[in-house]
């Protein structure tokens, strides 16, 4: 005669069925189920319905300012970074990340110079993708080139293929760090356009932030798929320009006054 503890309790095993039905089940082995959340239809996730990018022109960049280029070192955690004990400044200032940079050119006729900040260019056909044996390098739907530092092998293949010398390896382990912008000794990584804001719903990047909060407005960030959008705007009323424009790759980063 079995005892009344050891009956199987009915009404928690038609509340798991029901939860697991809800959820989505996958039978692996008899007896063990694996469940599936379903995603809620709040969000729609990444899209090709837009494609993002940038638009600097190149006139109203401070020759001494430094604004987008720290603006993006506090947002990745880039400042936080700790110099290697013994390590010369040289050494230290070729090696840190590196998101954005500014480039001075100089027109050896008239002498004039242009600054120019250098990111990622977030290609439609980008040669760091094209290369990467693991698939660290990919492209979302929205046209952001990114990293996926679990799978990234330090092969740094990606870096030899990029023509714009985007991209920066971790040559040291790191101490300190920000959630959304995860490091570890042997990875690539490079601008992402602040993407852990576009998917929280803010369209604006830390370095198009900085540069007009100082007054500058040399840089703007949208959809280039939107013709109602700021960016799209500028881009039909003005002439811009790819950098490095004879290797086709359909840059998401586009320059004025170069």
């Amino acid at each position: 005669m079995s005892n009344k503890d050891d009956r199987p309790d009915m009404k928690r095993r038609e509340f798991i069925g029901k939860t697991v039905l809800a959820a989505g089940a996958a039978s692996v082995v008899p007896g063990v189920l694996l469940t599936v959340a379903k995603a809620g239809g709040e969000n729609p996730g990444v899209s090709s319905d837009v494609r993002y990018g940038l638009l600097i022109d190149t006139n109203k960049c401070a020759d001494d300012c430094t604004a987008c280029v720290d603006a993006c070192n506090r947002e990745n955690g880039i400042d936080v970074m700790e110099r290697p004990k013994g390590q010369s400044d040289d050494d230290w200032n070729g090696q840190r990340p590196q998101w954005i940079r500014k480039v001075r050119l100089k027109d050896m006729q008239t002498g004039e110079i242009t600054n120019l900040p250098m990111m990622c260019q977030h290609c439609e056909f980008p040669p760091c993708v094209d290369v990467c044996p693991t698939g660290a390098s990919f492209k979302r739907a929205d046209g952001i080139a990114m990293v996926d530092r679990h799978t990234c092998i330090g092969c740094r293949y990606c870096m030899m293929a990029c023509p714009y010398k985007a991209r920066s390896f971790i040559h040291q382990n790191v101490a300190r760090q920000l959630v959304n912008a995860p490091r570890g000794k042997g990875c690539v990584e490079s601008c992402n356009l602040c993407v852990h804001r576009i998917d929280a719903g803010d369209m604006t990047t830390a370095c198009q932030e900085a540069c007009a909060k100082d007054g500058h407005q040399a840089i703007v960030f949208g959809d280039l798929k939107d013709p109602d959008s700021k960016l799209a705007k500028l881009l039909k009323k003005q002439s811009s320009r790819q950098i490095r424009a004879d290797l086709e790759l359909n840059t998401g980063v586009r320059y004025t006054n170069v």
